[in-house]
């Protein structure tokens, strides 16, 4: 088996991991990002609506020109990126295991930023097995990325940003979205995405979920019903809408498997997706030399995924040698502040203390922490 030592691997090539290897790779480190995709991006290049915020958070830049000018910068600072290749096992501490579909690689890098993104959450109902049933994420895929309509009549599960976005895109592709059920008693994503598929007339159905999806070889209607106060289904209340797509939209979890290779320690917070690492504000983990960046350390937005990447690769060329820590400190400062800004409101504020417990439990547990 071949090893390669490098300065910094980054595994995960999306806003995060490509923020990450920029900025590393900006102070002058080696830095090689692996990811198991055939193209490099992640999410950003199915996102064809435009970003909101502030200037430097790309205001009104659609996702897939966000992605080609984070990919041009990587390129142009000389980062390899390695595509088709899975990061499947850690040995002897800093030792990644690498598959590319030919042969078995080892990458032997000095630091490690873990930028793996998320996973849909699966949802479990009779007829869930039948095509037609679909992740909003491989529907996003496909209208975005493949330019396949997978169904032309959509029932969407879930009113969070994700469900929200993938509706407006699916109804930009001329599919007919016949409604959007959420089990809470509210929205769960930003209005301003909400505004845009009730102005088309779609029906936002709080309070409600899916029974069942029926039919013989495939998705051929759904079965819906409204919620009572504990989550169970009112008898009475089922209707049936004729549907061939049923999209699922009911969270992300962390795909965090890597941080547990790396022997990081994790703690439970549900609205950041479940168990996530804890990291410091340098978005270090417990095991030393390890950091994490976007939705692997928590749900939340591409734009934050990016920040985070910043700080991560920032304190990782800091911690080389590359930066030193009086510039360091005031470049992550800048991240942090653009951070704070953006989770400012009643999204953004559980968040921001959702990240501030997994610091207290980081110094709570690990120390010597600044």
């Amino acid at each position: 088996m071949k090893e390669k030592e490098i300065d910094l691997a980054v595994v995960g090539s999306g806003p995060a991991g490509l923020s990450a290897a920029i900025e590393a790779a900006k102070y002058g480190a080696s830095v090689e990002i692996i990811d198991e995709n055939a193209l490099p991006g992640g999410q950003l290049f199915k996102q064809i609506h435009k970003f909101f915020g502030s200037k430097e958070h790309y205001a009104g830049v659609r996702g897939y020109d966000i992605g080609r000018k984070l990919l041009d910068e990587a390129e142009n600072l000389k980062v390899n990126i390695r595509l088709n290749t899975i990061a499947f096992g850690v040995f002897n501490k800093n030792k990644i295991g690498l598959f590319d579909q030919r042969s078995i690689l080892v990458s032997k890098p000095k630091k490690i930023i873990v930028a793996t993104g998320a996973s849909e959450n699966p949802l479990a109902f009779p007829g869930w097995s039948l095509p037609g049933v679909m992740g909003a994420g491989a529907v996003q895929t496909m209208i975005n990325i493949h330019r396949v309509l997978p169904g032309r009549k959509v029932l969407m599960v879930g009113a969070g940003n994700v469900g929200l976005i993938v509706s407006y895109q699916l109804l930009q592709t001329g599919a007919d979205v016949v409604a959007i059920v959420e089990a809470m008693p509210k929205i769960g994503g930003y209005f301003v995405h909400a505004a845009k598929v009730l102005r088309i007339g779609v029906p936002i159905l709080t309070s409600h979920t899916i029974i069942e999806a029926k039919g013989d070889k495939e998705v051929e209607s759904a079965t819906i019903a409204a919620l009572d106060q504990n989550l169970n289904p009112i008898k009475g209340s089922e209707k049936e809408l004729e549907v061939d797509l049923i999209c699922i939209a009911v969270g992300l979890r962390p795909e965090a498997d890597l941080c547990r290779m790396l022997n990081c320690k994790f703690t439970y917070i549900p609205f950041l997706g479940g168990h996530v690492p804890i990291h410091n504000g340098d978005m270090e983990t417990t095991t030393p030399g390890v950091y994490v960046a976007g939705d692997v350390s928590g749900i939340e937005e591409a734009s934050v995924a990016m920040e985070e990447g910043r700080i991560a690769g920032i304190s990782a060329a800091e911690s080389l040698g590359y930066i030193s820590s009086e510039e360091a400190e005031k470049e992550k400062i800048k991240c942090k502040e653009r951070l704070k800004a953006f989770r400012i409101g009643p999204f953004g504020s559980p968040r921001q203390e959702g990240k501030d417990k997994i610091f207290e439990e980081y110094k709570r547990r690990v120390k010597n922490v600044k």
